[in-house]
């Protein structure tokens, strides 16, 4: 509550907290003020309660005062759902209690917390970006600090949980100073700017849920939220648009007729092409394709999936060439509708999520690097991977016409704008071509 019976030096008012219970109050400092010019008690919602003239950020203020007030009601439910007597005092004394218990918690241990919960519900790939997040965070610290370098092998697990003990940082540590001085570090590495942009948004959105948690303190949060954070770390300013990857359809006609001459290689071309003639669909789910997705009679095959990624189901018309890769494949992998259609993972092998997971790692990499050589073998320049085929769906049905609203959604992005970012070479193109006409 806005505490009009107090008034500070400076002529504001403090925010209190205000704890009722059996009609007892309690009132907590909550450190932030507010002068009465900015404060307009007759607005419809709490957070426009704090004037647009106010100088400083109204809604982190607002953010912050909310965030305070939830550490308190928490501690509450969790009094009464001990089913404990308390008061006002036990109340108050209990969030003191979670607060200060929070910030015991750092930094390196909370990441590998978030990643070890993500291992539990299935999110494997995240739960891989948490951990090498907190890797590199942990090769930072160990420099900037002059402290032993953290063990990072396989079965060094128990010995990187020490070094965490010993060398883990607070979050109050985590300043825009912090942020600027890792940023350049890593681009003395060599780290490109699509990772870097990993990084900080995953450290960010680490921030978020500490502070989401009572963990850590919302103040001094270093990361820009709007134009007006100037002094601030913006994760947006790294440049993740993509350089040209996709091929054009002569290309790719190239790649169609090659023979290749082991079961590897043809791996690699009938993943790619697959790809290319079913919506640019990515290798992860590619991989996990069993033969009950595929449905209808010979002549008018669909093929039927849920995309991992986003949870988007697909449903798409089989085009003569990649009915032609399936049928390539039925006599060595068809053993019932549940056995796999691709020749990547194995029933009896890759069972739980860590086991398909890293199974699926080694064989993409496996196969672009032998897109790579089938590439340079037919004369293409531009290096294949299994991305290029979704890239080169997309420019050629681009170029064919479709507008990019079909490409979308067919490609299942979450709008127009994400399917930009894969046609702007094709846009730089026809510019191009535009001007050629000029001479």
């Amino acid at each position: 509550m806005y505490y009009t019976s107090k008034t500070l030096a400076d002529g504001s008012h403090p925010f209190m907290l205000c704890v009722t219970k059996n009609r007892n109050r309690k009132y907590i400092a909550t450190g932030y003020s507010l002068l009465p010019k900015y404060w307009n008690d007759k607005a419809k919602s709490d957070a426009a309660r704090i004037r647009s003239s106010y100088p400083g950020d109204g809604k982190d203020l607002w953010r912050k005062l909310e965030n305070k007030a939830l550490a308190y009601e928490k501690a509450a439910e969790n009094l009464a759902e001990a089913d404990e007597q308390h008061d006002t005092e036990t109340i108050v004394r209990k969030a003191t209690e979670a607060r200060k218990a929070g910030r015991r918690v750092k930094l390196l241990a909370y990441i590998e917390e978030l990643a070890a919960g993500m291992v539990k519900t299935g999110q494997i790939g995240n739960s891989t970006v948490y951990r090498d997040l907190g890797n590199q965070l942990a090769k930072f610290i160990a420099a900037e600090s002059n402290v032993p370098e953290p063990p990072l092998g396989k079965g060094q697990e128990a010995e990187k949980a020490e070094w965490v003990k010993q060398y883990d940082i607070p979050f109050s540590h985590l300043t825009v100073a912090f942020c600027n001085e890792w940023e350049a570090t890593l681009r003395a590495t060599g780290v490109e700017e699509i990772t870097l942009s990993l990084r900080f948004r995953t450290l960010r959105a680490v921030l978020n849920k500490a502070i989401a948690n009572e963990l850590a303190k919302p103040d001094n949060y270093p990361f820009a939220r709007n134009a007006a954070d100037k002094h601030k770390f913006s994760v947006g300013k790294f440049d993740v648009s993509t350089q040209k990857r996709a091929v054009s359809r002569e290309e790719l006609r190239k790649l169609e007729a090659l023979q290749t001459t082991s079961d590897r290689a043809q791996l690699a071309k009938d993943v790619f092409l697959f790809s290319f003639f079913c919506g640019g669909i990515n290798f992860v789910d590619l991989a996990q394709l069993r033969w009950r997705n595929i449905s209808g009679p010979a002549d008018a095959q669909r093929l039927n999936y849920v995309r991992q990624k986003t949870g988007g189901k697909f449903s798409l018309k089989l085009l003569i060439p990649a009915t032609a890769i399936l049928e390539s494949y039925r006599p060595f992998t068809y053993a019932g509708p549940d056995s796999y259609i691709f020749p990547v993972l194995d029933q009896s092998k890759h069972v739980s999520p860590a086991q398909i997971k890293n199974r699926l790692h080694k064989v993409l990499g496996q196969v672009n690097t032998d897109l790579k050589t089938l590439g340079e073998q037919v004369g293409i320049t531009t290096p294949l991977t299994t991305y290029v085929a979704r890239h080169s769906m997309a420019t050629v049905l681009k170029n064919s016409g479709a507008s990019t609203a079909v490409i979308s959604q067919a490609m299942g992005h979450s709008s127009e704008a994400v399917t930009a970012i894969y046609l702007e070479s094709f846009a730089a193109e026809v510019v191009d071509n535009a001007f050629d006409a000029l001479l």
